[in-house]
């Protein structure tokens, strides 16, 4: 009776907040979990479960398996809106219960943070999970990436369920064999494409074999420790393909999976991984490929992932960067554009960013491509300035504003075109900035 109540209180509380037109986030959650942290267990589901984590691409991810599902026609709850810890989780699932825990619902899909896959699975339904990728991020809060790696192989060893995993990064690649019993473990790949390299550009994990200890050997590098290795000394890394990408395009943005070519909104190499993960999960459902290829060229995120904006004429990038490996795709990306362009990039330094700052010093900033100036913001804006400056950058062509209105005012002051890349806490203040900028200049 316990949990009724709590739900009856909580569904209560959620209609307070609508009134106030506020959404709420996981405040429910929070005060559910606190006061029955085994609330988990109440539930009753007759549907399947997916999640989806990794450190970059599960909102992206989650949200387009969502989306196709709701093509296909199926009624789906999800936590769309990223409030993915387990507090976050819960709120979802009190706002779409029944007071006696029943969900009604033909699929459940959750973007999870990868350090809440035990506390939130511990005694909640999992059918299906696929692991994106991992590299260091918040190491005030996660700590080092192998601590996080072996706190999910934890997990994972008596999970028997569908694991789908990211076949190019060992870090992700190594968990399925922690259940040597589990005969659900599906792997998924992307071949080179234009951009791939024979030597790491930029900081990655993962370089030694976990099981053999062996250093790893890879054919080339997709971006960070991403691309086709394997243990000169064991089998690991030689592992049977569920979904194989290939005829990788960015310029014309598609690529092919089992000969039917797949057209998508943006072009970087790591949203063709998360492609293909969802692609890999579509397909373990049975959902018509024809639906799957139509939503997939239709999808589109529009939250300030790889978000395109037209502002005074003036066509602008924007793109999360919360770890080194964000923003090294997000520069690949810049790079990988050889028209005249500039950059803003917005670092905050608040509790959900991070304290401790000190990875924008495996960004690579190194030999960038037609950039005429950087504007930096944020409450680090001029750790950023320094750190720009230190890799090369000419100091005259550094910007550096506390203030993001006049770190926008500045950057519209050219009619080039522009990137923006912002982490975690200043990403949707940015967003809103750019937008106010636009309805003020129209």
């Amino acid at each position: 009776m316990k949990n009724f109540f709590i739900i009856l209180m909580m569904k209560m509380v959620n209609i307070i907040l609508k009134i106030f037109h506020k959404k709420g986030g996981n405040f429910l959650g929070k005060i559910a979990f606190d006061l029955s942290p085994k609330i988990f267990k109440y539930f009753k589901v007759n549907c399947p479960v997916i999640a989806v984590s990794g450190t970059n691409g599960k909102t992206m991810t989650n949200n387009c398996i969502v989306y196709i599902l709701k093509e296909t026609g199926y009624k789906v709850v999800s936590n769309l809106e990223g409030n993915n810890m387990e507090t976050g989780i819960l709120s979802t699932i009190i706002k779409n219960c029944t007071l006696t825990g029943k969900i009604k619902a033909d699929y459940l899909v959750f973007e999870v943070d990868e350090s809440y896959i035990p506390v939130v699975f511990e005694d909640f339904k999992l059918d299906t999970l696929v692991l994106l990728n991992f590299f260091r991020d918040q190491l005030d809060r996660n700590g080092e990436v192998e601590s996080l790696i072996l706190r999910i192989n934890d997990f994972l060893k008596n999970y028997s369920g569908n694991l789908v995993l990211n076949n190019d990064d060992p870090n992700v690649a190594r968990l399925g064999k922690s259940n040597p019993k589990n005969t659900n473990v599906l792997y998924y790949s992307v071949n080179k494409y234009e951009f791939a390299t024979e030597e790491i550009k930029e900081a990655g994990e993962g370089k030694f074999c976990p099981f053999c200890k062996s250093r790893l050997k890879y054919n080339y590098y997709q971006y960070s420790h991403i691309g086709k290795f394997n243990c000169p000394n064991c089998d690991f890394g030689n592992n049977e393909i569920f979904k194989l990408a290939t005829n990788i395009n960015l310029k014309n943005k598609c690529f092919e999976i089992e000969n039917e070519t797949y057209s998508i909104k943006g072009n970087s190499v790591y949203l063709i991984y998360n492609y293909t993960a969802v692609i890999s999960v579509c397909n373990l459902y049975n959902i018509p490929a024809e639906v799957v290829k139509n939503s997939i060229s239709t999808f589109e995120l529009n939250n300030g992932r790889l978000e395109e904006l037209k502002i005074n004429g003036i066509k602008t990038t924007i793109n999360l960067a919360k770890n080194p490996t964000g923003s090294n795709v997000s520069l690949r990306i810049l790079n990988e554009d050889n028209d005249q362009k500039e950059l803003l990039f917005v670092l905050n330094d608040n509790k959900a960013d991070g304290f401790d700052v000190s990875w924008i010093w495996d960004i690579n900033f190194d030999n960038l491509n037609n950039v005429s100036r950087i504007i930096t913001s944020g409450t680090r804006a001029f750790d950023m300035a320094i750190r720009i400056k230190t890799s090369g950058f000419p100091t005259e062509k550094i910007e550096p504003y506390l203030s993001l209105k006049e770190a926008i005012e500045a950057l519209y002051k050219t009619s080039v075109k522009k990137y923006v890349i912002a982490n975690y806490t200043s990403l949707q203040p940015t967003r809103k900035e750019l937008k106010q900028f636009k309805s003020n200049n129209l």
